[in-house]
Order: structure tokens, then C-alpha cells, then sequence
């Protein structure tokens, strides 16, 4: 028992020897320099310490240029743009309203603002300030192409009215293109996050640990059948588009150049056998637009664009968004029992 206990203590010794070794003790009054172990978690907690500087750089250079925009309707997020007064929100944020209340950071009075446009289908929205403070503090925009998957991102709004909010996340994809349901606007070239996107948060800004504005939060999925929204899975429209947009809103009052491929038709969804959709049927065709030159005809059932199927509306809406004005791309067709194509150069929407 006594010699069992021994051995124990001689293990025990050993160990503690060997600790002593690995941590380079020096024996001298015990004092011990920084050891190998002692190192790597300096180096961790010093890299921690880096990130969560940035993380607050970054909150405290961008957030005062993250407004708070109030409809008759509810309640969403803007970004202060240019100098002059100009916001950039979602166009589903301001809705119909002629004019809404913006609450700047730095400042908790509501300051009226009159809409200056709206772009439904890249649900943009551009608003100004009546009258410009002389601390209004415009964010910085990025350049959207060099969005990279896997880069740490931050999400700043409003969400459930709950003030200048942060979430943190990364990029899980871009160049996304996102329904928002039949009769509803297809999004394209989306930027996905896992930064969470709530309610309130629409119109804020997704922003890159530089302290640019890469995208304008628009949406968060939600569970299909009805089910609440999906954690994790967030969309923004990217920074390219949003430049692009604003600044023709600003200068024109509409956007001009919109930059999203257009096949120059009217379309309703066709039901086949078991009432499931079949295609996209034509309904109107615009004179001298791409399907007119094609040959397509009121009556003709669109069931593919570019080598994707098209079974409604939305499926057609959603093969346009990922192509470009100019793009030649076949369209297969269904008139009298027959299948048709052509090769079809798109147009401007």
C-alpha cells in the first residue's frame, strides 16, 4: 500500500518535471519565463483582442451613417449616402409614401425627408433629408465584385426597432437571384449572409471589416409552407448595384439604365396535370423587342431560357436575372402541340 502510494508520488514527480521542462523553468526563487503553452495562448488572446478592435472600429465608423427610416406603414433602416442629404433604403421600406421620418444616430429628433424614387425591382429606394445637417456623416461604399464567400461581415439597422443593432456573420455566397413570389420582384445578384436579417433591418448596411458598405440588406429567408423566418440566410443587394441605381435616381429621378436582361414579353403561369405548372404563357408581346423578333406570339407556353426550365412566372423571371442586357441566349417555346427556339438577344429592362 505504502509502495504503491510511492510510485504514484515518483509518476507524479516525473510529470511535474516534465511540465516544468515544456514551460522552460528557469529554478531560479521559481520563476519561470513565458513557455511554449503560455505562448501560444498569448498569441491567441492577442489575435482575439485584434479582432474584437476591429470589430469596434469598424461599428464605430459606420454606424453614425445608419439611419432610422418611419413610414405611416412601419418602420425600416437607411444609409446616409452623399452630403447633400441623400439616403439609400429599400423600396419596399418607403412603400408609397411621398414622405417619411428619418432618425439620424447622432441626433434622436425626426428630421423629415421627401422619396426621391423608387426601384421596384431591385427593391431600391432613394430619400433626402428637407433640410441637411452639418454633421450628416455619409458611409463609404465598396466595390461589390471583390466580395469574396467566407469574408466576416457585420449587418447594421433597425431590427424590431431596436436602434442602431449590429449582427455579425460571413458572406455565404453572392450573385444570388431571389423571388419574392409570383406578382412579386426577382432580385438578382444577391449577396447571401449569415449575419442575421430582421425585421427593421432592411435598408441598413452589410458592411466588410474595412468599414465599407458592400450591400444593402433586403431580405431574410423564410421556412417554406408559411414557417418562420430561416436563421442564417440573409440577402443584400451588393454595393455595385446600389451606386449604380442611386446615382440615376438622384440625377434623373428614375433609373434610366437598369441593367437587368428583359425578353420584352407578358407572361401567366400555365397549369398542367394535377394542376402543377408547366411553363410560362404569353400574353402580350412588346413591339420590336427580343421575343417579337424571335417570332413569339401571344398563346406561345415558354418552358425554357439558356438551357434552365421555366414552369411559371417566377422560374422565367428568375433565368432572366442571371443573365445581361445584350446576352444572346435560346428560348424554347410550345405553339400548337410543337416545340419552337430561336436565339434571342435580351434588352434593357
Amino acid at each position: 500500500m505504502i509502495h504503491a502510494r510511492g510510485n504514484t508520488f515518483a509518476t507524479g514527480a516525473a510529470a511535474l518535471c516534465a511540465a516544468a521542462l515544456l514551460s522552460a523553468c528557469s529554478g531560479e526563487g521559481g520563476r519561470a519565463d513565458l513557455g511554449i503553452a503560455d505562448a501560444g495562448d498569448a498569441v491567441a488572446s492577442a489575435e482575439a483582442a485584434a479582432i474584437d478592435e476591429t470589430f469596434q472600429d469598424v461599428v464605430s465608423d459606420v454606424l453614425p451613417s445608419v439611419v432610422q427610416i418611419t413610414t405611416q406603414d412601419g418602420l425600416g433602416s437607411g444609409v446616409v449616402y452623399d452630403d447633400r442629404g441623400h439616403i439609400v433604403t429599400n423600396a419596399h421600406v418607403v412603400g408609397e409614401a411621398d414622405e417619411v421620418e428619418i432618425l439620424l444616430a447622432t441626433d434622436r429628433r425626426p428630421l423629415p425627408a421627401q422619396v426621391v424614387a423608387t426601384y421596384a425591382p431591385q427593391d431600391l429606394a432613394v430619400v433626402r433629408l428637407r433640410e441637411t445637417p452639418d454633421d450628416l456623416d455619409p458611409a463609404t461604399f465598396g466595390d461589390s465584385s471583390d466580395v469574396q464567400v467566407g469574408q466576416m461581415v457585420l449587418a447594421m439597422g433597425n431590427p424590431l426597432g431596436l436602434d442602431s443593432s449590429v449582427t455579425q456573420g460571413i458572406v455565404s455566397a453572392v450573385g444570388r437571384s431571389l423571388s419574392e413570389g409570383e406578382g412579386g420582384a426577382t432580385l438578382s445578384n444577391l449577396v447571401q449572409t449569415s449575419a442575421p436579417i430582421n425585421p427593421g433591418n432592411s435598408g441598413g448596411a452589410l458592411v466588410n471589416l474595412s468599414g465599407e458598405v458592400i450591400g444593402i440588406p433586403t431580405i431574410g429567408a423564410r421556412e417554406p409552407d408559411g414557417g418562420g423566418q430561416a436563421a442564417g440566410i440573409g440577402f443584400a443587394i451588393p454595393s455595385a448595384s446600389v451606386t449604380s441605381l442611386a446615382d440615376q435616381m438622384i440625377e434623373n429621378g428614375e433609373v434610366t439604365d437598369s441593367g437587368r436582361a428583359a425578353l420584352g414579353v407578358t407572361v401567366r403561369t400555365v397549369l398542367g396535370e394535377g394542376f402543377r405548372p408547366v411553363g410560362a404563357a404569353v400574353v402580350s408581346v412588346a413591339d420590336g423587342g427580343p421575343a417579337d423578333d424571335a417570332g413569339l406570339r401571344p398563346g406561345d407556353v415558354i418552358v425554357a431560357v439558356a438551357d434552365e426550365q421555366v414552369t411559371d412566372v417566377v422560374s422565367l423571371a428568375e433565368a432572366l436575372a442571371s443573365q445581361q442586357p445584350d446576352d444572346k441566349v435560346e428560348v424554347v417555346w410550345e405553339r400548337d402541340g410543337s416545340e419552337e427556339s430561336a436565339e434571342v438577344a435580351l434588352d434593357d429592362a
